[in-house]
């Protein structure tokens, strides 16, 4: 082969690994709302026409891997106008501005509208119940006693869902940071993997779900509004309320999208919430708890997988001749690599006599699985959490134990090491 033409071939294959090396790009960005700048946690962004896309993490943060630049993104939240960015350089963060939609209350919708939409998505998730999704879920959860975190659990499940809730799961990993406390929340993950908008295994005649056939007899409704009328057919934002006779109480809004009947979001209170713990002298009063899902966005089918889901309790903890501790606990877990395509895995409905802590305990520690995990990069916990374990020489997996001290020898009244 003669020197020129091998010279050529040569500097082909290094413009072309050049150009592969460069081929994707990292982007990363901040999406806000553009009146208040507050951030916009799980808001979509995605290239349009194609599968590639993610969501905010809880500080509207986001990083998304593409082909190459130029490209422009579609950024959607619900509640507000949906827009474009043409990004030309991925070396600085984006920072994007979403502004509020605006809600129409048209007056062709009677009082009965409401309860129109919630029958039908009702009857749209009994008919897709049995749809199955096979994936992962990033869970984590934070618990704090008058202010000060005591407790630092994460988990990465292998999950299966369906259009309406978490059907089981079994631990891939987890890991924990913990200090000494008057209480533990060793099963707090019950809550949401026990929680659905519906479950074909309840008697429907008494039901007390939202999303049931005694809709009509257990709540009141409000049409408070229709997102994105003109451009996406319109979001119906529905507040909800238990009949002042029915003894069970929750209070919340729900947004179906009025084409597909699907549920698009949920947000519930329990206003009145009740636990117990096993010391038989604690008390848990005044106890709140928020519920919230997300579904991903399914374009014009029915239903879609779960997203994300977000626990919060709120409760004071007595004991007699003990001063009340403020007890809250924050969970949030977030769905990803969803197919439906079964995977063979084992999958266990969740039970009361679960212990989150145990079963993170008995599977081995692998720092390695941690470290490289975009989920959980993607959603880092918040500094003065680890910070606050560290400083207290927390025991667990999640954070270094702190260095044994050197021993202490007095010699002639002094201290020496």
């Amino acid at each position: 082969m003669a020197a020129p033409l091998r010279f050529l071939i040569v500097l082909l294959l290094l413009l072309s690994g050049a150009h592969l090396s460069q081929a994707q790009v990292q982007l990363r960005g901040v999406v806000r709302d553009k009146e208040t700048r507050e951030v916009l946690p799980f808001a979509s962004v995605a290239v349009p026409g194609t599968s590639n896309g993610t969501s905010t993490n809880m500080e509207g943060e986001f990083t998304l891997v593409v082909k190459e630049l130029p490209v422009t993104l579609q950024i959607s939240e619900l509640g507000h106008i949906k827009d474009t960015l043409r990004v030309t350089s991925g070396a600085a963060a984006l920072d994007v501005a979403l502004a509020p939609a605006t809600i129409v209350l048209p007056e062709v919708k009677v009082a009965s509208f409401p309860f129109q939409m919630v029958d039908r998505a009702f009857r749209n998730l009994q008919r897709n119940y049995r749809r199955a999704y096979y994936g992962k879920a990033f869970y984590r959860q934070i618990t704090r006693i008058d202010d000060k975190p005591t407790e630092l659990q994460e988990a990465v499940w292998n999950v299966k869902s369906n259009p309406a809730r978490i059907e089981g799961t079994t631990l891939a990993q987890g890991r924990y940071a913990a200090v000494s406390a008057p209480i533990n929340l060793s099963n707090f993950s019950v809550y949401t993997r026990k929680f659905g908008l519906f479950d074909a295994q309840q008697d429907s005649t008494t039901s007390l779900a939202l999303l049931s056939p005694n809709v009509e007899k257990n709540y009141l409704l409000e049409l408070k509004g229709i997102v994105g009328e003109d451009s996406t057919g319109g979001v119906a934002e529905i507040s909800f309320e238990t009949r002042p006779e029915v003894k069970y109480r929750a209070q919340g809004t729900i947004w179906i999208d009025i084409e597909t009947n699907q549920v698009v979001r949920y947000r519930m209170v329990q206003p009145s919430f009740t636990g117990s713990t096993n010391n038989p002298r604690q008390k848990f009063t005044d106890a709140k708890l928020t519920i919230e899902m997300a579904f991903r966005a399914g374009g014009k089918a029915s239903v879609a997988p779960l997203e994300l889901m977000k626990m919060d309790l709120t409760t004071n903890l007595t004991e007699p001749g003990k001063q009340p501790l403020a007890i809250s606990v924050s969970s949030f877990t977030y769905f990803f690599d969803q197919a439906t395509k079964a995977t063979g895995l084992p999958y266990a409905r969740a039970s009361l006599t679960d212990r989150d802590l145990d079963a993170i305990k008995a599977k081995p520690y692998d720092p390695e699985f941690w470290a490289n995990n975009p989920v959980v990069k993607r959603t880092p916990a918040e500094d003065e959490v680890v910070s606050a374990f560290e400083k207290k020489g927390a025991f667990g997996s999640m954070v270094k134990k702190a260095p044994p001290k050197a021993d202490v020898i007095i010699r002639n009244g002094q201290i020496r090491k």
